[in-house]
């Protein structure tokens, strides 16, 4: 019988639990700005079909939440980079028509890449979430070979974008001075030994996730990739393993969200700003409980998707619960073995 404060009721009590403010409104704001701007253009030159690429540049205002403005600018320009990258290559993917299989070798690529340039500019948010995210989601437009270069153009704009929102605070008097984790263009932990077991294992997690989604023939197997990549990203196993424990139940909360709104057949003007303030509010709680966050953060992908998807809505609730939950269940797995099995080796050389 397990005691009163067991791993597992830890674990499940962390569902409930908040971590302080940490002055979340300002990261808020400019995550507001960085994709209500963008989306809100689009839509008055009649150009929605470009919201994806739009969306994901603007994933940049994500990083960096608690530096300072420049190891923050450092920091979002090597997510920006690595964003831009990703929408190209899902963007070409969807022009090429490669089929599901390729695109697992990619999102394996893409995770190992990104999570080295998370390490090496010591990203926060780390990991290889977004690009990972970005890569199958663009790779899903049916773009033609021609709108390759406008799409990987409004991506880097808008992560343009988002960079000089991040740093207009620098102009003005701040109170506080935010903490500095970046001071070198390659953060010292590149040189660690770990490094290529960290790459290796979410290559692993994101490979495996996406092949089993392709195999089992899901519809948007890129979010069982996605599931993995979330599962993947964290300091320890006991971490991974408490997020996936709240991807999977903020992921079903929230899908009934997405559900409700999605029923109600929005105009895209209305689902840009519900998927603004959806974004706002994500940015408020995702610092303070993970879980939460993503009953604000799945409605707001789907209605995102929504945007250059024709495909029900129905479709898109079902895809997405199904496929991140078996992307949960294929990371942890992995991270669990993964753990064991490093853990005896290293046991065993001593």
């Amino acid at each position: 019988m397990p005691s009163s404060d067991s791993p597992l009721r830890r674990s499940w009590r962390s569902l409930t639990e908040f971590a302080p403010h940490g002055h979340a409104h300002w990261i808020a704001l400019r995550a507001g700005v960085s994709f209500g701007v963008p989306l809100l253009l689009l839509w008055a030159i009649d150009r929605l079909d470009l919201a994806l690429p739009a969306t994901f540049g603007a994933f940049t205002a994500l990083y960096g939440r608690a530096n300072a403005y420049r190891s923050r600018a450092a920091m979002q320009t090597s997510a920006a980079t690595v964003l831009v990258a990703a929408v190209a290559l899902g963007t070409t993917l969807a022009a090429a028509d490669t089929g599901p299989w390729v695109l697992v070798v990619a999102l394996t690529a893409t995770g190992a890449v990104a999570t080295l340039a998370s390490i090496a500019w010591s990203w926060h948010p780390p990991g290889a979430l977004f690009p990972v995210f970005a890569v199958g989601a663009t790779s899903s437009t049916g773009a033609a070979a021609s709108e390759v270069l406008p799409h990987v153009a409004v991506a880097a704009a808008t992560a343009v974008l988002a960079l000089v929102v991040g740093t207009l605070g620098a102009l003005t008097p701040s109170r506080r001075r935010p903490r500095s984790a970046w001071d070198a263009p390659l953060h010292r932990a590149l040189h660690s030994p770990r490094t290529l077991e960290e790459v290796a294992r979410v290559a692993l997690v994101v490979g495996a996730a996406g092949a089993s989604a392709v195999a089992l023939d899901l519809g948007h197997a890129y979010w069982a990739a996605v599931g993995g990549a979330a599962v993947a990203s964290g300091p320890s196993t006991g971490h991974q393993v408490l997020r996936g424990l709240h991807r999977a139940v903020g992921t079903t909360v929230g899908v009934v969200v997405a559900g409700g709104l999605l029923a109600l057949e929005p105009n895209p003007l209305a689902t840009i700003l519900v998927v603004i303030v959806l974004q706002v509010i994500a940015e408020l709680l995702v610092g303070r409980n993970y879980a939460v966050a993503l009953v604000a953060i799945t409605p707001c992908a789907l209605l995102m998707v929504s945007l250059g998807s024709d495909a029900p809505a129905s479709t898109l609730v079902f895809d997405r619960v199904v496929d991140t939950v078996l992307g949960v269940l294929v990371g942890l797995a992995i991270v669990l073995g993964w753990d064991r099995w490093f853990t005896a080796r290293r046991r065993g050389s001593r």
